[in-house]
């Protein structure tokens, strides 16, 4: 074991939580801000109780996971530095923080306004998450689908927890953003590492990635198109929206899109995921994109 990597306590309790990864919940504000009700004291607050809770209930399955997993993680030149895989967390305190992670994060609700249908999404991301723990995760295609409905759960929840009617094209866009983004990693996977980081690669070849990869990116980009021109009351195009700001948009969606298929396809195998955190381009039209949006809802 390399030793320069151990962890106290409260460093491996941090490391088990993947505190990092909370940045992925940050999806439960989209619907809020793109309805332009964000700065409502309700819906602001309601946003951050549903943020926190996710976060806490998503952590527990993180460890969860992270138990399941121990063994084989423990053969994995990079997964065996885990906190629980090397040790620096215990089981039996493993399973003691899972459960009181979830605790927390079904408590947290509580604080909602008429909290059951808040409910409903955390409880159905809990049961798919560890669906796809136990079972789902080597099963081709159907992986994808159930790793994509994890960021729509996020992003839907976040509208149920401030009862904020949504756009059907809003449902479609996070839902074939989420499998656009899965497809672009797995890809990425494939090319970079080949099938011996993650089983269920072998069922998967570069071309059907490749096709799978530029049919969610067309309707990526179609209903998202769709949504910033809708001028019903859930469009972005809604008669309280400044329109012009709104559907220009459309140019930071589309490229960075088209700048996510490139990394996926290229030679060194660019995952979403990273082109997302790490990409200054990719992180400037997001910038751009959310100014754009932020200016024609709220200015």
């Amino acid at each position: 074991m390399d030793t320069l990597r151990r962890r106290g306590p409260l460093r491996a309790v941090a490391s088990a939580m993947r505190i990092p990864q909370w940045v992925k919940n940050s999806l439960l504000f989209v619907a809020p801000g793109a309805s332009g009700r964000m700065f409502h004291s309700d819906v602001l607050s309601h946003t951050i109780v549903a943020f926190v809770s996710f976060s806490l209930v998503a952590s527990g399955v993180y460890v969860v996971n992270d138990l399941l997993d121990r063994d084989d993680d423990q053969r994995h030149p990079t997964k065996r530095f885990r906190a629980i895989a090397s040790g620096d967390l215990p089981v039996r305190a493993a399973w003691a923080l899972a459960v009181t992670l979830f605790i927390l994060g079904f408590v947290t609700p509580l604080r909602l306004d008429h909290p059951q249908g808040f409910y409903a999404v955390l409880g159905l991301y809990v049961a798919q998450s560890l669906a796809y723990s136990l079972r789902v995760k080597t099963v081709a295609v159907l992986e994808l689908g159930f790793v994509a409905s994890g960021f729509f759960l996020r992003s839907y929840g976040g509208a149920v927890a401030s009862h904020i009617p949504v756009s059907q094209w809003f449902l479609v866009v996070v839902t074939f953003g989420a499998l656009f983004l899965v497809i672009g990693k797995r890809s990425a996977e494939l090319r970079h590492v080949g099938t011996a980081n993650r089983v269920v690669l072998k069922d998967y070849t570069p071309e059907f990635l490749h096709s799978a990869l530029t049919m969610a990116a067309g309707v990526v980009v179609t209903t998202y198109c769709l949504w910033a021109f809708d001028t019903s009351s859930t469009g972005l195009s809604s008669v309280k929206h400044d329109l012009l700001w709104i559907r220009v948009t459309v140019v930071p969606v589309v490229l960075a899109v088209l700048y996510i298929v490139r990394g996926a396809e290229s030679p060194a195998g660019e995952s979403p995921e990273d082109l997302l955190l790490k990409n200054r381009i990719v992180q400037g039209l997001a910038l751009v994109w959310l100014f754009f949006l932020a200016w024609g809802t709220y200015l």
